[in-house]
């Protein structure tokens, strides 16, 4: 029999229980509508009983619909495939893998869920160790029909002369298709190194290194998945946070968990962790570094201790005859006294009335020939419309942005400063609050975060203007405002994190552990001894318990693109970090060379020629101050599959082509050299053209 015949014949064999399941599922769907049905008949009924037995069929409904959600959802999670994988093992039983487990109506497996004990050699076997598994196959469906199938043949030696074996390897099929607007998941083709991080044990923290294209990102996220399969009541009820770079990433990963049957996790990026806060902006790079120091933190301290500019300097007020008046030093000191209380300010207010009626016994009491008593005094005062009309324009209630604002004054920055920022960087922060209207960057949301901790919780009666661009934004979670509890916290492209960016992630994850993800090699942050030193604050310490994997296999990008890419960076990485690219297409990347003047049109010419050339998307890749006028001239093309990103915004993406432009102001533009070049270069995973007005590159 052909080769051919022996495929066709044996995807058949896979069809017909692949058949079989998906009519049992079609069954299970039944069964869970019905249930949900029942519950609320039972809602229903219990309107007209007794109260007792009321609550009892209230809560039964509760339980039997909540049930028969969670049923439905796994069932209706898009997916390529329920069924990815068979294993053949010398017991002579045959184990199908796949995205959630099925019966039939005897109980009998027809797929074992991928996260399941069970399952685990169908990642884990080798030819060293077949873990007694003869034959591991891979399941390729589109809908619920098989395509195509691969086989490892893992015991050569134990295998049936009646056991075909039969393709060429579903992973590296799997790199050649065509990327799309989400990222896919990997659960048929996870391999070892990736499944052993995946299931590494919950508590703690599980952290994951790795070059461009090793899975990490896939990695974390599947992790997810088996952690709350493994250990959904104590995940689950507390919830898990995921915290990618960007929008633009999270966007793309947001497909990833549903489609193994997961939608109550949270994605944020580092643009609105903070509820009531989205910020659109990005720092220049020198401006974000400050900005993500621990330095600040101390800035922001010392300027809460400071007057607002529109305080009032002087307390006049008139008691029995008397002008009792508190000069600019006397409430100065009386500002300072209440700074050092235990209270944050915002919930100070009362401490600054009370240190004000006590400054003006002391000086009622200086006064000869003027007989009071204190009591009588803070009581009577103290009961004043004109003293509290005082105490609110003295005492403000501050909220985070204001502050920011505030410190646009470079007068009232440099005092808060001191010697902990210079005068560049003092101009180089206030110039960047100048404008209120324009929003908070990225690197202000964690500065607003710190803000909104050091000043306490603001009163709920105060209310912003819809224009107001630090407005509060939709809180898009289930759980309260500026919710600390959750159980797990993933955190992705984590090299990149600034210190105070650790410290506001940090304080969601205080009862969590932990899932961490990054490159040193991708790095943007300058100074990695600082940020660790935040992040470990973060863990909760050194003592927290910590394991390491390290992915070394770039699956994404072709070897001639990624020896390219790598030639940016060897300088900088130890021998170890760069990864190796085990895909070889026979296409080198394209090389131009162009006037500065030129660069735009050829950018153009150069997506319009890769948009023919590949079927998935084309991104194109820049320096911050071009991306705008990129992506006006870009929609000339009108083609969906074009993107235009900045190197920073390219992290954890990824295209099947990618134009990049002018690779050395990459390098200018950012504070860790030629490290956002190195990311900008590895989105690609089949073609790559670099357009540059120097000759040479990249070995001049």
């Amino acid at each position: 029999m052909s080769e051919t015949s022996v495929r066709e014949a044996e995807i058949a064999v896979e069809q017909k229980h692949i058949d079989m399941v998906y009519a049992r599922v079609a069954e299970m769907r039944d069964e869970a509508e019905a249930m949900r049905t029942r519950g609320d008949e039972l809602a229903h009924g219990a309107r007209n009983e007794a109260v007792f037995e009321q609550a009892a069929m209230l809560f039964e409904r509760d339980v039997m619909v909540r049930h028969a959600n969670q049923i439905l959802r796994s069932l209706d999670a898009e997916h390529e495939g329920l069924v990815f994988g068979r294993l053949d093992t010398t017991e002579g039983e045959t184990m199908y893998v796949g995205r959630l487990g099925v019966r039939d109506n005897d109980f009998e497996n027809l797929v074992t869920d991928w996260r399941a004990p069970a399952a685990a050699p169908f990642y884990q076997a080798t030819a060293e160790m077949p873990m007694d598994v003869i034959r591991r196959r891979v399941i390729r469906s589109t809908g619920q029909s098989v395509v195509d199938i691969d086989d490892d043949l893992l015991m050569p030696e134990a295998r049936l002369e009646t056991m075909p074996v039969v393709g060429e390897g579903a992973l590296m099929a799997s790199l050649t298709r065509a990327r799309g607007e989400n990222m896919r998941d990997i659960v048929a083709t996870i391999q070892k190194e990736q499944d052993e991080a995946i299931r590494a044990p919950w508590r703690g923290v599980t952290e994951i290194t790795g070059g461009p294209g090793t899975g990490k990102t896939a990695v974390a996220l599947h992790r997810v998945a088996y952690l709350l399969y493994r250990d959904r009541r104590r995940m689950g009820g507390s919830g898990v946070l995921v915290v990618g770079p960007s929008p633009a990433f999270t966007s793309y990963i947001s497909r990833v968990l549903p489609s193994m049957g997961e939608d109550a996790v949270e994605l944020r990026s580092l643009s609105d962790v903070l509820d009531g806060t989205r910020a659109t902006r990005i720092d220049p790079a020198p401006v974000a570094a400050v900005k993500g120091s621990l330095r600040m933190r101390r800035v922001l301290k010392r300027a809460l201790r400071e007057a607002p500019a529109d305080a009032p300097t002087e307390l006049r007020i008139v008691y029995r005859g008397e002008v009792l008046k508190l000069d600019a030093r006397d409430l100065d000191g009386v500002r300072a006294a209440v700074h050092n209380g235990r209270r944050p300010p915002n919930q100070s207010r009362v401490d600054a009335a009370e240190a004000l009626l006590e400054a003006l016994w002391r000086k009622a009491d200086s006064y000869e020939d003027f007989p009071v008593k204190r009591a009588e005094l803070v009581h009577e005062l103290g009961e004043r419309i004109d003293f509290h009309r005082f105490v609110v324009v003295w005492w403000q209630l501050l909220a985070p942005a204001e502050v920011l604002h505030l410190l646009s004054d470079r007068k009232r920055l440099s005092r808060a400063a001191g010697r902990v920022l210079t005068r560049a960087e003092v101009d180089m922060v206030a110039d960047s609050w100048a404008d209120p209207a324009a929003g908070p960057t990225v690197a202000d949301v964690a500065l607003l975060d710190e803000l909104r901790v050091l000043l306490g919780r603001p009163p709920k009666r105060r209310r912003r203007a819809e224009h107001d661009p630090f407005a509060p934004a939709p809180v898009r979670s289930n759980h309260r405002e500026h919710y600390d509890e959750y159980s797990h916290i993933v955190v992705d492209e984590a090299q990149d994190l600034s210190p105070m960016q650790w410290r506001m992630v940090g304080r969601r994850g205080k009862y969590a552990s932990w899932t961490v993800v990054g490159d040193p090699v991708q790095s943007s942050w300058p100074d990695p001894a600082e940020a660790r030193q935040a992040q470990d604050a973060a863990f909760g310490g050194p003592r927290t318990e910590r394991r390491r994997f390290g992915l070394r296999t770039n699956y994404r990008n072709s070897a001639e693109i990624f020896d390219l890419a790598g030639k940016v960076v060897r300088h900088i990485a130890e021998a170890d970090q760069l990864p190796h690219a085990v895909r070889s297409t026979g296409i080198e990347p394209t090389v131009r060379v162009c006037a500065a003047s030129e660069l735009l049109t050829e950018a153009l010419a150069a997506a319009s020629e890769l948009l023919t050339q590949v079927d998935g998307t084309v991104g194109v890749i820049t320096a911050t101050s071009r991306v705008d006028p990129t992506r006006t001239a870009i929609t000339a093309l009108s083609d969906e599959r074009l993107r235009v990103v900045d190197g920073l915004e390219s992290k954890g993406l990824e295209y099947d082509a990618v134009v990049l432009v002018e690779p050395n102001e990459l390098i200018s533009e950012s504070t860790t050299g030629p490290r956002t070049l190195y990311v900008a270069l590895t989105r690609a995973t089949q073609r790559l053209t670099v357009l540059t007005t120097e000759p040479g590159w990249p070995d001049n």
